[in-house]
């Protein structure tokens, strides 16, 4: 494992170095991430200029879980989204090469082109963490739960991009299909999971543990009962489900690895 992040690392550093070569590029690129993100919270902003909660939920709970998802989300896409990029690499060959140098496979795809600038969406998503949770205040009984949640939020949207990316070895447009649980899953859990359906809070709570991002363990922060009855033992069960899915992705990228046949390009 060491010698894994270590490698990823250093390749990291080496897209940096060259990616600061235009600096020029490298700030608007951010700026314009920082910026199309805080859209999402103005969006957020003029539902409660109209309404004083959604869902029971008040600005500031709703800027929560909002800047819970979005980060966990903007640290999962910097360090894996470029996963769901695999099919352009083993259409053009490229991904040949990635099998026959002394890394893993998934190490190099996750860290192709790694995108500095999407910092300015992780910054922009702590900003409003940064203040929403002091106005919350949770006791720190509470609060423990905070930091765990992202790190759940993180691996959960991590082996969501790495069942993608599997997934991309028997079909072409695998991407648009793991962009609707990646990009939509933020979105949806940008928001209270009780404006939606009773069948699909179970879905991505039993089937796709989107669940787990935020919503379940926010319950447990903000200390308000499940609108949905659920047992409140899944308020603590995110570690478990992100190592499950975590474990459910790895099979998944190793199968299609060692299914794998050349294009011959």
């Amino acid at each position: 494992m060491a010698d894994v992040i270590r490698t990823y690392l250093l390749l990291a550093w080496t897209w940096t170095k060259a990616s600061a070569q235009y600096p020029g590029q490298l700030a608007m690129l951010t700026l314009g991430s920082l910026v199309v993100t805080t859209l999402d919270v103005a969006a957020i902003w003029v539902i409660f200029e109209h309404t004083r909660s959604l869902a029971g939920f008040d600005r500031t709970e709703m800027m929560f879980l909002y800047g819970t998802s979005s980060l966990s989300f903007a640290l999962s896409d910097m360090l894996f989204g470029n996963v769901d990029r695999l099919s352009q690499h083993i259409r053009a060959g490229t991904f040949d090469t990635m099998l026959i140098r002394p890394a893993g496979a998934f190490v190099q795809m996750a860290v192709d082109q790694f995108g500095v600038h999407r910092l300015g969406r992780i910054l922009q998503a702590t900003a409003v963490l940064a203040v929403a949770l002091p106005r919350l205040d949770p006791p720190w009984s509470r609060a423990w739960m905070v930091p765990l949640m992202i790190l759940c939020g993180v691996v959960i949207f991590a082996s969501i991009f790495a069942l993608g990316g599997a997934l991309q070895f028997l079909l072409t447009d695998a991407p648009e299909v793991a962009n609707a649980f990646t990009y939509g899953g933020t979105t949806l859990t940008q928001y209270p999971l009780s404006i939606y359906a009773g069948e699909l809070v179970r879905g991505v709570t039993f089937v796709v543990p989107l669940a787990f991002v935020n919503w379940q363990p926010a319950l447990f922060v903000l200390n308000r009962p499940d609108p949905l009855g659920l047992p409140y033992w899944l308020r603590f069960a995110g570690p478990a489900a992100a190592l499950a899915l975590a474990a459910v992705a790895a099979l998944a990228w190793r199968t299609g690895i060692r299914r794998y046949r050349s294009t011959g390009s």
